[in-house]
């Protein structure tokens, strides 16, 4: 008889936002693959499952997929758990379930708690369209052009090191753009604050705060502020010549009649203000 794989969501703090789903799971299946086995075993005990254990983590994964696919085959029931939130985002767990998906094996995932949607939930910012970039980049271009894609609102996780500097780039950006910083969430710090990337800037400027964080952040600039091909073209020629992009975008538009922030946003998007 062929196993199969239980993707199972674990608490992203408060250890009672566990679901009787996942416990159940838990306690059937034959083994439990977890990112780290002292953090799983902490919500084990709380709730009394004996399961045997073994570890999957990023350094390990592809050769552990192999192992669990041949377990499943022989039979076994696989949960697989991360530390936090749902395996595969922004943590492990794509290489088993792809490797179970090659081997025709069925992949079964439950529901349960998530940072990504409370945050959103949290921010009070627009939800009918967004998207999450995961973590955010590191190096400062690839950060601008991240935080100026279109497309509604952004979700990301970032370090509680780097928010300064990610608000800070981002107020340069358009500091009237809404944003939201929710940390420690579902634990007994809990905090969300709201203002723009401006004031959140000023907020946190030298003095990173503590915890786990996932920074949400309002849509650009509305597609019908967009700059048009000869407003971008005369703001490349303008940098060529020598000028700091951000002043020239906003010599543009007082000539123009467009949106300095969206002609900025638009020339990062490009990749050519880095």
């Amino acid at each position: 008889m062929t196993g199969h794989l239980v993707v199972c969501p674990t608490p992203i703090g408060n250890l009672e936002d566990v679901t009787l789903r996942v416990l159940a799971a838990l306690r059937q299946a034959d083994v439990v693959a977890c990112e780290d086995t002292r953090r799983t075993r902490v919500l084990l005990d709380r709730y009394g499952v004996r399961a045997r254990l073994v570890s999957y983590h990023e350094h390990n994964e592809e050769r552990r997929a192999t192992e669990l696919v041949e377990r499943m085959k022989a039979g076994d029931t696989v949960a697989l758990v991360s530390d936090a939130g749902m395996p595969l985002v922004s943590d492990p767990g794509y290489a088993l379930v792809r490797a179970c998906a090659a081997a025709g094996l069925a992949v079964e995932v439950l529901p349960g708690p998530s940072a990504v949607l409370a945050a959103l939930v949290a921010s009070a910012l627009p939800s009918e369209r967004w998207r999450f970039a995961g973590f955010l980049p590191r190096k400062r271009g690839e950060l601008q052009r991240a935080l100026a894609e279109p497309g509604g609102t952004l979700v990301a996780f970032e370090s509680p090191r780097r928010l300064p500097a990610t608000l800070a780039v981002l107020a340069e950006l358009d500091a009237s753009r809404p944003v939201a910083v929710c940390r420690e969430l579902t634990k007994a710090h809990e905090e969300v604050l709201r203002g723009s990337a401006g004031e959140l800037a000023e907020r946190y400027a030298g003095a990173p705060p503590r915890g786990e964080i996932v920074l949400v952040v309002g849509p650009s600039a509305p597609e019908d502020e967009s700059p048009g091909p000869a407003a971008l073209d005369a703001l490349g020629r303008l940098v060529d010549a020598g000028a700091r992009p951000r002043p020239a975008a906003a010599v543009i538009a007082e000539l123009t009649g467009t949106s300095a922030n969206a002609l900025y946003e638009r020339f990062i998007q490009k990749g050519e203000g880095n």
